[in-house]
């Protein structure tokens, strides 16, 4: 790959903002989707089309599809520019004049780029022009993109496109952090309605009046219902100032004496706006009536923010919405409409469910990952020497928070709502404690300090006599003996160690206060230390007191750290072969830590056989979790056992996490740039190179994803995961400081916005 001097450039042919069309804002949410992904090294342009003179374009191009020689201008200016690897054509038939928007062949005739469509409409059952004209469309190109299943079908069996032309993704998703619609609400005002909704650019096909008269009939069952009508009358419609469709939906108001019940929300809504509406609706009403839509960004917007749905049989709504996550009805029936609709009134959990369903159908779809699958695409037609390289997201904390009470972090989360029943865990707290403590020491920022204190207070409250600890504490601040008497706690407990010693380490920045109370905790599990037998117990351990003995040098510490390392030694000479340089017959979770630890001793004691050990078992590790830059998480299904195949799938974000932790621990002690190099490509899993091509966190939150499995994530966010993404996070952001050498961050109102 050779490296690039400047960004490359994609440009998309189509309308965009301020032109208010669903084409519009479909190219600039990919767009969006594209650069958070990827804007480190690509850089995404707009030719925008218009039908007449634009007196002070602000867009890279203009072309004016009512006038033929700008087809051939604006295709001449692209070839100028070598920096514009790739041209995207967002095609609806009505965008380019012409006989079926025919002179759109004058741009592709001219224009020696390679270049792809998005198919917006897929009309079956062409007569034989249409089949041609399509046909030669993607002659220019061998590249399309659709967002049905059903359009797929129809281009290869009406239009006899070869299957191997077309790419297949979902109409793009915006990532919301799931709340119930009663949260929504009250920062509406909307505390005491139930509320039913649709949104929209609206015109006679969207169908609104049938929503109407169903509503007729909804409200003698739900007196208190409101149903918004979110959006303005679509600007083509409007002629001499007359709004003719809206005044027939006010006119249906009047009949049906509905004015208690309906709210025209006559605005065109930034996307932050129409999210916190559709968040509070109960259900949504998707009216639509046309046969043929082929694809409805409302309905997709919908479901993304777990609404249950009631929706006009199309071909999009058909494929989509099955019967956990919504009703279909007959276009157009306002009895079936009625009917679905006071059904699902009549049952919260259903909605509830319906709603958590739709929710997790649209994840996949997030912009971010339609980015992603663009990108795939892309590569597939550029030049490739080309490398496109992952942009990394601002660094949040915000489901952190959310996630821990006075008490501590709470251990699960059901999706991203903090499920206080699980209770917390010296695991969970002792993870949130080394990563906040990280956070601090690269921003400084004061509202750190009490969530570092609440962790280590809850370190503290559970270190026992004889110094380890206990684990699990319940939502009521209870101790339960059964939990805290398993016969394996030695992990969590050393873990603790791990936190305390962190803290410890960061003794020049914070207050003396905390510091002398981690090492209070920490001299305290001395004792109990030296005893530890299990080897990751061990590793954790050792990387405590390492982080304690490197800021207060003690003898102590140092000859535990020797002893416990020398049972992890013996380890390694019992199980480790010729071909399995390993610890034990398989590899299991956080398998970062075992060369890591061996690592540290060699630090601490400088004796050559834990170096040796460290490097190999770490080059072992590598050679079993990377294939090129690809890395693959051993999985939890059975996990990887000697002289057997490793099953494929189950993979989870501390496995991530850790091996990012082990490569940032050798890379500073040897400067191998293989090392850092490999610490990229794992990360890049949270980006998205992974077998579903799909990022494993919020990026509205910071919530780490709990599983990545054969055909799904698991979007439950619970502490374990959210802390493993953010301390991954936090290490690549000080690489990348280290590379730049630029130190100032900005410090965001939601987290810290990292300039890339």
């Amino acid at each position: 790959m050779k490296a690039l001097s400047s960004k490359l450039k994609i440009v998309f042919l189509s309308t965009f903002p301020p032109t208010q069309c669903g084409i519009a804002t479909y190219t600039q949410d990919t767009i969006k989707g594209i650069t958070d992904v990827y804007g480190k090294s690509v850089t995404c342009e707009i030719c925008e089309l218009v039908d007449k003179p634009k007196a002070k374009p602000t867009q890279a191009f203009t072309l004016n599809t009512k006038n033929r020689e700008d087809y051939t201008r604006v295709a001449e200016e692209m070839n100028a520019d070598e920096s514009i690897k790739l041209v995207h054509i967002q095609h609806e038939f009505g965008l380019f004049s012409g006989n079926y928007g025919d002179h759109l062949l004058d741009f592709l005739n001219v224009i020696k780029k390679p270049v792809t469509f998005t198919f917006h409409t897929v009309l079956p059952g062409p007569n034989n022009e249409l089949r041609t004209f399509v046909k030669l469309l993607l002659n220019y190109s061998n590249s399309v993109f659709v967002m049905t299943n059903r359009s797929e079908e129809i281009l290869i069996n009406d239009y006899d496109i070869p299957k191997e032309f077309i790419t297949t993704i979902s109409h793009g998703t915006h990532v919301v952090v799931y709340e119930a619609p009663e949260t929504a609400k009250a920062k509406l005002g909307f505390e005491d309605r139930t509320v039913l909704s649709t949104f929209g650019l609206l015109g006679e096909g969207k169908n609104i009046e049938t929503g109407l008269r169903a509503l007729g009939k909804i409200v003698e069952n739900t007196p208190n219902a409101l149903y918004l009508i979110i959006g303005r009358t679509h600007p083509n419609l409007i002629i001499d100032g007359v709004d003719t469709y809206r005044e027939k939906l006010e006119g249906i108001v009047n009949e049906l004496d509905l004015h208690d019940n309906v709210r025209f929300i006559n605005q065109y809504l930034e996307t932050d706006q129409l999210l916190e509406y559709l968040q509070a609706t109960d259900i949504y009403m998707f009216t639509s009536k046309d046969p043929n839509q082929a694809v409805s960004g409302t309905f997709s917007y919908a479901m993304s923010c777990a609404c249950p749905i009631v929706a006009s049989k199309i071909p999009h709504t058909k494929e989509v919405l099955t019967e956990d996550s919504g009703i279909l009805v007959d276009i157009g029936d306002e009895n079936q409409f009625a009917a679905a609709a006071i059904k699902l009134l009549n049952d919260e959990n259903l909605r509830e469910e319906m709603g958590k369903n739709a929710f997790r159908k649209t994840r996949a779809s997030s912009w971010e990952n339609v980015g992603i699958t663009h990108m795939n695409t892309y590569k597939k037609l550029m030049d490739k020497t080309y490398e496109i390289k992952y942009s990394y997201p601002s660094i949040q904390l915000a489901h952190v928070k959310k996630m821990t009470t006075e008490l501590g972090i709470i251990q699960f989360s059901k999706i991203s709502v903090p499920d206080i029943s699980s209770g917390y865990t010296l695991d969970d707290n002792a993870r949130a404690l080394v990563a906040i403590c990280m956070h601090y020491k690269l921003t400084q920022d004061k509202d750190d300090l009490p969530y570092i204190l609440i962790y280590l207070d809850f370190i503290e409250r559970c270190q026992k006599p004889k110094g380890n600890f206990m684990n699990y504490v319940d939502q009521h601040n209870r101790e339960h003996i059964e939990q805290n008497e398993e016969v394996n706690l030695e992990d969590s407990n050393a873990r603790g160690i791990w936190a305390l010693g962190t803290v410890v380490s960061l003794g020049s920045l914070l207050p003396e206060s905390i510091t002398k109370k981690a090492a209070k905790c920490l001299l305290n599990s001395l004792k109990w230390a030296e005893s530890i037998q299990s080897p990751r117990s061990i590793g954790f351990a050792t990387k405590g007191l390492y982080l304690y003995h490197s800021a207060v040098p003690n003898l102590y510490v140092a000859a535990i750290i020797n002893k416990l390392n020398a049972k992890l030694l013996s380890n390694y000479e019992i199980s480790s072969t010729k071909d399995w340089k390993w610890f034990e017959n398989y590899m299991t979770y956080g398998n970062g830590i075992l060369p890591e630890s061996m690592l540290y001793a060699y630090l601490v004691t400088n004796k050559p056989i834990y170096k040796k050990v460290a490097l190999e078992s770490l080059d072992f590790l590598i050679s079993k979790t990377y294939k090129g830059d690809n890395f693959k998480v051993i999985s939890n299904n059975g996990w990887y056992h000697k002289d057997s195949e490793p099953h494929e799938y189950g993979e989870q974000p501390i496995d991530v996490s850790y091996m990012i932790q082990t490569l940032n621990s050798f890379y500073s002690a040897f400067k191998n740039p293989e090392y850092k190099q490999k610490m990229k490509i794992a990360f890049n899993w949270f980006l998205g190179k992974n077998h579903l091509n799909q990022i494993m966190y919020n990026p509205i939150s910071g919530g780490g994803y709990d599983g990545l499995e054969k055909e799904n994530v698991n979007l439950n966010q619970g502490s374990e995961s959210t802390v493993c993404y953010l301390t991954a996070r936090l290490i690549m952001e000080n690489l990348k400081l280290s590379e730049s050498k630029v130190i100032p961050l900005m410090k965001a109102k939601t987290g810290v916005a990292i300039n890339q």
